[in-house]
This record gives C-alpha cells, structure tokens and sequence, in this order.
C-alpha cells in the first residue's frame, strides 16, 4: 500500500473508516472522484486511489492522446496514485444500447483488472467521474471481472453528482419537505421527461447537452425554469438559467439540467 501523502510503500493499510473490513481476499474497488472539483474528492477515495496497485481511468476520444476528466482529478487529488494510473479506452460515440464498441470498453476494462490480479496485485481500483452507482460503468466491469475471478471482493465508494455540485453552485436546494426527486437521462426519451416534470417536483436531467434546445422547449411549454450546468467543477465551468439560454445552444454530452420544485415561499412544502 501507498502513504497518501508521500506516495511510498507502507507496510500498513491506512485508516479509510469505521466501516473498514480487513480482507486477504483482492479488491476491485469502484471510486466516485466527484464531477471535477479535485477538492469534492472523499477523504476515503483518497485512501482507495492511494492504496491501489493500479488505478483504472477511462480514456474517450475527447480526450485523445490526453489525460481524461477522472485521470486528471485523481492526478490532483492524489498526486502519488500517479505512477499506477493504467487508461482504459472507451467511447462516447454511442449514446444508448450495448453496442460493439461499448461491450468491448467493458471487457477491456474487465481484462486489465484481471491481468492486473494475475500479476499480483492486491487492490485495482476504477476511477469513475461523479458516482460509481450512478450511471457508471463500473456495474459491468464488475460484473465481467466476477464472473473470470470468483474470489474478488467488490467495493463501491460513492462520490459527489454532478446534480449534487450543480445544486450547490447555483444555490439550488434539490428538494425540501415533502418534495420528490426525479433523475432523468434525456436517452431515454424527451415522452418520458415529459411524464416525469408532470408528476414529480425537483427533475435533474442528464446526458442531453445535444437535446438542449428541445428540452428547453419542453420545459417552457410547462411554464417551468432551471438551471444548465456545464463542465461543473472545472475552470470553464458554466453556469446559465434555462430563460438565458440562447435558441438552438447545444451543449456536451456531460451537461446537466436542474428543474427545481415550484415553491410559493420558505418552508412551504414542510
């Protein structure tokens, strides 16, 4: 294992927790490094990404030759999990539906994990962006790495949503009282946001940055306003009211939309 702070060998694990179990038996371990801000990274994440012999990072064809968004925050959250980082390539070409290219990102990924434990390795960890039960594809990763390696102890460390820090920048309470929550990927169809604003209070959606105009069609037919966040987290991060937002403005495929409840005063939903 690795101290966090210097990067060297300790001969001990380091404290991530009461909840902590020891264990002899290997660890792919799925962690949550937040939307972008390397600071919403969890004291336990640290851990993890310190503590791995190879940290997993998915590489997209944005990023090209380049490091990806969750390599770039584990890079600066934790500079000594560095020298373990392995890029996983993946694509964003298909929005929906497990194409070709997409089961074989999972199985690559599945693959390295594998070969990292026939290697030798205790710990593998997988960096996903926000959290990794939340439309990640650390589930099927997991779920290949399983089925070849039976004695693999999988564990999950949450991190921060993008709907969580889009919520605090823009100073938008997700929901109070009796309010419900809705999340929403805009893949699965503008009819079923549609039936969701109708029925459900607060709606985040994601995944609909190139849908953009016509979700703000969608939501202006309803009478309702929101927030678009876009690269939250990171230095060009932006911030914009759905009433500001220009006619026909796309935006990246990570991009999130926040429909808040209409409230009529503080406290009203108590």
């Amino acid at each position: 294992m690795r101290d966090v702070t210097t990067g060297k060998k300790s001969s001990t694990r380091p404290f991530v927790g009461p909840t902590t179990r020891s264990s002899t038996r290997p660890r792919l371990i799925g962690v949550g490094v937040g939307p972008g801000d390397p600071e919403l990274v969890t004291v336990k994440a640290l851990h993890a990404l310190a503590g791995a012999d190879v940290v997993l990072v998915p590489a997209t064809e944005g990023s090209g030759d380049g490091a990806g968004r969750a390599e770039t925050i584990v890079t600066q959250a934790c500079p000594s999990a560095a020298p373990t980082i392995q890029r996983i390539p993946f694509s964003m070409a298909d929005r929906s539906g497990i194409s070709g290219r997409r089961k074989q990102a999972w199985l690559d990924s599945a693959e390295a994990a594998i070969s990292a434990f026939e290697s030798g390795a205790d710990v593998v960890a997988f960096a996903t962006v926000g959290d990794p039960s939340v439309y990640s594809t650390f589930s099927y990763l997991a779920a290949h790495v399983v089925e070849r390696l039976q004695e693999v102890e999988v564990e999950v460390i949450p991190g921060i949503t993008a709907m969580q820090a889009l919520a605090a920048r823009s100073r938008t309470p997700l929901v109070e009282g009796t309010e419900t929550l809705a999340l929403v990927p805009i893949t699965a169809g503008l009819e079923v946001l549609g039936r969701v604003l109708d029925t459900v209070d607060t709606v985040v959606a994601y995944k609909g940055g190139r849908h953009l105009p016509e979700v703000v069609e969608l939501l202006r037919r309803r009478g309702r306003d929101g927030v678009l966040g876009v690269q939250i987290g990171l230095d060009d991060e932006q911030l914009v009211t759905l009433t500001d937002v220009d006619e026909g403005r796309r935006a990246p495929y990570f991009s999130t939309v926040l429909v808040p409840a209409q409230r009529s005063g503080t406290g009203g939903r108590l």
